[in-house]
C-alpha cells in the first residue's frame, strides 16, 4: 500500500479511535484537549483576595504588601496553541514485528494529536530528523495542513546512520520562539540529548513519545541473526538460554529506567506507546488517553 492509500486508512482509523475516545473517557481527548495543553501563553487579568487552597506562588507581594493582605494575581489563558511534531527519520524506526513499524505508530499518533489541535483552531508543524534536521514544516492551521503533516509523516525518507536528537531539540528552542507543545516521536535509542532537551523544555511544553518495538522482547526462539538497523553490524544470539534471555530483559529494563529518568530530569512528560503486534485503534487510543488522563489529573503545565 502506498503512502496515499496508507494515509486514508490512518484518517479512517484517527475517526475511529476519536469515537472509542469519546466513548472510553468522556471526549477527554478532543473536548478537554484544551484543558490539557494551555495555550502560547497566559495574559494578566486582574487580582483577588486570597482564599483557601489557592496557589501560594500566585500571590502578588506587591499589592500584598500595599494592602496588608494577601492577593492573588489572576490570568487568562491565551486562546491560540502551537503544536510541533519531530519525528524521528532513522532506521531503527521501521522496526516492528506487527503490522506497524515505529514510524507507521508515530505517525498514527500525531494524526490523532493534529486533527485535535485543527479543530481547536491550532497551528501544527513537523520536523523531521535523522542525525540533524532534515525537514521542517511550519506551523500552519487548517485541516488541509494537518494532513500534509500526516502525510509526511509516512511518506519522508528514512536517513541512513544513526539518530541525534540534539539538533531537533535545539532548532525547535530557538527557531520557534513562541511557546509550543512539543512532541518528540521517537524510538529514543541514542544518547547525549538530555541537556538539548532541558533547554528546550524551559521555553516549550515538551512531551517525549516514546515508541516501544516489540524485538526488545526476546522472542523464545533458538539461534537468532540481529541487525543494528543504523549501524549494520549483525550478531547471532542463542534466544533459547535463559541466562542470554536474563541478560536481554535486564539491559532493556536498564535502558527504559534511565531513559525515563532522563526525561522527568529534562523536565518534559513522557508518553509510552508501545508498537503492537495486531492492528487495533486501541493501540495508540490508549497511551493517548491514558496520558490526558495524567495531564488533567495533575493538571496543566503553566
Amino acid at each position: 500500500m502506498g503512502p496515499e492509500g496508507e494515509l486514508a486508512e490512518i484518517l479512517a482509523e484517527v475517526r475511529r479511535v476519536e469515537v472509542m475516545g469519546r466513548r472510553l473517557a468522556g471526549g477527554v481527548m478532543s473536548g478537554n484537549y484544551g484543558s490539557v495543553f494551555r495555550g502560547a501563553g497566559i495574559e494578566f487579568d486582574d487580582v483577588r483576595e486570597y482564599e483557601e487552597g489557592d496557589d501560594p506562588r500566585s500571590i502578588d507581594w506587591g499589592v500584598t504588601a500595599r494592602t496588608g493582605r494577601p492577593f492573588i494575581r489572576r490570568y487568562m489563558d491565551e486562546r491560540e496553541r502551537m503544536v510541533l511534531f519531530l519525528l524521528d527519520l532513522s532506521p531503527s524506526m521501521a522496526g516492528g514485528f506487527g503490522p506497524w513499524s515505529a514510524r507507521q505508530t508515530a505517525a498514527r499518533v500525531a494524526a490523532c494529536l493534529a486533527l485535535s489541535a485543527a479543530r481547536n483552531h491550532d497551528r501544527v508543524g513537523l520536523l523531521g530528523f535523522g542525525k540533524g534536521v532534515e525537514s521542517f514544516v511550519p506551523p500552519r492551521r487548517g485541516p488541509g495542513h494537518v494532513l500534509r503533516i500526516v502525510r509526511d509523516c509516512l511518506a519522508l525518507p528514512f536517513r541512513p546512520g544513526g539518530t541525534d536528537l540534539v539538533p531537533a531539540l535545539e532548532f525547535a528552542e530557538s527557531t520557534v520562539r513562541s511557546h509550543a507543545i512539543v512532541f518528540v516521536l521517537s524510538d529514543f535509542l541514542c544518547d547525549g540529548w538530555e541537556r538539548a532537551m532541558f533547554r528546550c523544555a524551559r521555553r516549550h511544553d515538551v512531551v517525549a513519545v516514546r515508541l516501544l518495538l516489540p524485538e526488545l522482547e526476546l522472542p523464545e526462539a533458538g539461534l537468532l541473526r540481529i541487525r543494528d538497523p543504523e549501524g549494520g553490524r549483525e550478531s547471532v544470539i542463542d534466544a533459547g538460554s535463559p541466562r542470554v534471555r536474563r541478560e536481554c530483559a535486564a539491559a532493556v529494563d536498564r535502558w527504559r529506567t534511565s531513559t525515563a529518568l532522563a526525561i522527568s530530569r529534562a523536565g518534559a512528560d513522557r508518553m509510552d506507546v508501545p508498537v503492537p503486534r495486531t492492528a487495533s485503534p486501541g493501540a495508540v487510543a490508549g497511551p493517548i488517553l491514558r496520558f490526558f488522563r495524567m495531564r488533567e489529573l495533575r493538571g496543566a503545565k503553566r
